[in-house]
């Protein structure tokens, strides 16, 4: 088991009685130093241009990057710019694509205890697309990591599986015409930002499971034992990257559904013996939401107990 974060990711600002804050990431840490203190952490690289290019255009690698931010610069009502924001987004987008490197090395080395990682990060980014910076997301982190999967490696097929409560619009919108990637996602509905209907299929390689308001660890399960996972078995995936956010807990602030940490530790059991079955252990788990610190602590340390089971 491999874990990937920078102290950069806590210097991102984004102000007062925001709901991204620095010590979301820091409750992450702590509970996992504390569960897991003989798993060693591996400091995330930058992401290079090169990398974040594959799916972000230009326009917006400047304006996060080059943008001199000397103050909170609001780019919509729920995302920011601070000052150490573009070096945050940097390595937050390079762990993912440092722990697909170290997946696929593991793989070579017959290293199969280190098939599996998690790259604990912020700011998240499911939801920026390629052009916009959104809903708490510079770049898209997990996409990048896919991307990275596909070209640099080689891969045919990667799956992306999210299972924040909110729905990865901008994950899905930069792979709906890519039938390499396929993408999974329960998600409340209604809720920001409004997409992840059923209706919504790519090309034939998007599939949504929207839960409504109050839904608990059953109806979680039950999307994806009977509707989700049978899809991911007969891809056949190669990789299986995780978004993986833990705002779908009940204590959750920002959602209303119900689910507990032994459905993360249950799901993540579940993506373990798929990709045993089909990518060679390889999973790559990237921290999205989850705003509640005791429900991040207790889901994040479930999450990855599984995966280094």
């Amino acid at each position: 088991m491999q874990l990937f974060s920078h102290p950069a990711c806590l210097q991102h600002d984004t102000g007062p009685a925001h709901a991204e804050r620095p010590a979301r990431l820091q409750a992450v840490l702590d509970a996992l130093g504390n569960a897991f203190p003989q798993l060693a952490w591996q400091q995330a690289p930058r992401a290079s241009r090169g990398q974040l290019l594959r799916v972000h255009d230009d326009a917006l690698l400047k304006m996060v990057l080059d943008t001199k931010a000397e103050q909170l610069i609001a780019l919509d009502p729920d995302t920011v710019l601070s000052p150490h924001s573009a070096e945050a987004a940097l390595r937050a987008a390079g762990a993912g694509v440092a722990a697909v490197d170290a997946v696929m090395a593991a793989t070579r080395d017959a290293a199969a205890d280190a098939r599996r990682a998690f790259c604990a990060v912020r700011p998240p980014g499911h939801h920026a697309t390629a052009q916009v910076a959104m809903g708490f997301c510079l770049f898209n982190n997990i996409a990048v990591a896919a991307a990275h999967a596909l070209d640099a490696h080689g891969l045919a097929r990667v799956a992306v599986v999210d299972f924040d409560v909110h729905h990865g619009n901008g994950t899905q919108a930069i792979f709906a015409n890519d039938p390499r990637v396929l993408y999974l996602s329960s998600h409340q509905m209604p809720l920001y930002p409004d997409t992840g209907y059923e209706s919504e299929r790519g090309v034939g390689n998007v599939h949504n499971a929207a839960l409504r308001p109050g839904a608990g660890g059953d109806a979680f399960r039950g999307a994806w034992r009977d509707g989700l996972l049978p899809v991911l078995d007969d891809f056949r995936p190669q990789m299986i990257l995780v978004s993986a956010g833990f705002d779908a807990h009940r204590l959750d602030p920002l959602a209303q559904l119900q689910v507990e940490a032994d459905d993360y530790a249950w799901l993540t059991r579940e993506l373990v013996g798929l990709a045993d079955r089909h990518a060679q252990g390889r999973i790559v788990s990237m921290l999205e939401g989850g705003y509640d610190l005791t429900a991040l602590a207790h889901s994040s340390v479930a999450h990855v107990g599984a995966l280094a089971a």
